[in-house]
């Protein structure tokens, strides 16, 4: 019996982590993966291989990448993803570091992660200021007028974001807001560079807001912790003044390399 026809003897649970396994090697990789990458990362014969990521694909939990370049987290991977990390205990941590992040600087701050053309507000802690602007858990906001979406975009390979500038409806939203991707392009090459988001106006009229990354494991983004003030309360240059303390608490929240399965 070759190895192929062993492999696809054994019981349901290994197929079932062979295909985990699968998944893991796409969510590792830092753009899209190949087949032939996929084998060498997971050693499984190619015929498994080809049955396992078309039972994925069909599912939704992988797709391929439209430039067909290869395959990427499909869209029930990525929900599955985002209720994993609404899920407690880690969403009681992180909204325990947020209370007392929004406490120290005395503004609403949100956790928000990537979620289509936009970012969503995944949690909240608001003000105790009367003047605030509300934004509930759920909302979708902007990924190009937004701290925590040109956050988002400057994390991305330059190719993966040109992309999708091409494709996203830039509206301006006030007089700030950058509309073009010629406008766009040297912005997140600066947010690029130093990890912080700043939205000066570009959202809402009188809004000023920053943003850092939080991280997986190997540092790469998973989510944005911002926060937002009334341009009549904090200028941007004030709210800039309390980036270590934000950098700390999205330290915080972030997944530690050593705590990363090593392998044997």
């Amino acid at each position: 019996m070759d190895d192929a026809a062993t492999r696809d003897g054994d019981n349901r649970g290994s197929r079932s982590i062979r295909a985990l396994e699968v998944v893991e090697a796409v969510i590792d990789a830092d753009g899209p993966v190949t087949m032939a990458a996929l084998a060498d990362a997971t050693g499984l014969p190619r015929a498994s291989l080809h049955r396992i990521v078309g039972l994925l694909t069909d599912e939704g939990f992988l797709r391929t990448e439209p430039g067909g370049r290869g395959l990427i987290g499909g869209p029930r991977l990525l929900r599955l993803a985002r209720r994993t990390q609404a899920s407690a205990p880690a969403m009681g941590h992180r909204h325990g570091i947020l209370a007392v992040v929004a406490r120290e600087v005395g503004e609403t701050f949100n956790i928000a992660v990537p979620a289509g053309d936009g970012m969503r507000y995944h949690d909240r802690v608001e003000t105790e200021w009367p003047l605030r602007h509300q934004l509930p858990i759920g909302s979708q906001v902007p990924l190009h007028c937004t701290a925590s979406g040109k956050l988002y975009l400057s994390s991305l390979p330059r190719r993966e974001r040109d992309k999708l500038l091409s494709v996203l409806p830039l509206e301006r939203h006030t007089p700030k807001t950058m509309t073009t991707a010629a406008e766009l392009g040297p912005a997140l090459d600066e947010i690029r560079r130093t990890r912080c988001g700043v939205d000066d106006e570009e959202f809402i009229d009188g809004m000023v807001a920053l943003a850092v990354p939080i991280t997986d494991g190997k540092g790469r983004m998973i989510a944005a912790l911002a926060f937002h003030a009334p341009r009549v309360r904090m200028s941007l240059q004030q709210a800039r003044a309390f980036l270590p303390v934000v950098r700390r608490a999205a330290a915080a929240m972030s997944e530690d390399p050593q705590d990363q399965d090593q392998d044997p």
